[in-house]
């Protein structure tokens, strides 16, 4: 879980230092144009106040849903057992995913502070493109840090994201296949219910 943790704490904490020139279609140029509008969210002061949080929180989902493909995450964090699921199971679970996603990485960067990221490579290949970065945090520690992006439609679109050479999507997947094959598909969908309703209760609660 350290992985996903440190994915949803890094993402979004960073300024816009930018050290890699790119033109505004590029891979790298569109994944901070996304960055610098859940800045720009985080950091409005009549957003901030506590009867807003509902709408910051709306306001933040709908900017990453913009440039992350979840269903394309679903599908390969599922990998095998993507193909096994009848057309009912994958509209099911893309949505429970995705939200497991966003209220992860809306808790953890709710309290972001000004570490700055460097883009400092892009690869593409077709339809596919890598942009690396690295996260330089107060301490001077550098995180290296990854995105994977795939093209559709004319827009790049992140699939997966790997962090000191962790695959965000490889961690979930190690996760529900273990849940899987020790129980079933079935259990995982109930234990993402579970979650998705706890979290629900406890924002209702606040």
């Amino acid at each position: 879980m350290r992985i996903i943790k440190l994915f949803f704490v890094l993402f979004f904490i960073f300024t816009s230092s930018y050290s890699y020139a790119a033109y505004a279609d590029s891979p790298t140029q569109q994944v901070k144009q996304t960055v610098d509008k859940v800045l720009d969210i985080l950091k409005n002061k009549e957003l901030k106040r506590p009867e807003k949080t509902k709408e910051r929180r709306a306001l933040i989902r709908k900017t990453i849903s913009e440039r992350f493909d979840f269903e394309e995450m679903a599908k390969r964090s599922l990998a095998l057992h993507w193909r096994k699921r009848t057309p009912e199971e994958r509209k099911e679970f893309v949505p429970l995913y995705t939200d497991l996603l966003e209220r992860s990485y809306i808790k953890k960067i709710e309290s972001y502070t000004d570490e700055k990221i460097l883009y400092i490579n892009e690869k593409v290949n077709g339809e596919y493109a890598e942009v690396d970065s690295k996260i330089i945090t107060k301490r001077n520690v550098e995180i290296p840090m990854e995105y994977r992006l795939l093209k559709k439609n004319g827009k790049w679109e992140v699939y997966d994201v790997v962090i000191e050479g962790v695959s965000l999507v490889n961690n979930y997947r190690t996760q529900f296949n273990k849940i899987i094959r020790t129980d079933s598909y079935e259990e995982l969908v109930k234990r993402m219910k579970n979650k998705q309703e706890q979290e629900l209760f406890e924002e209702k609660t606040k």
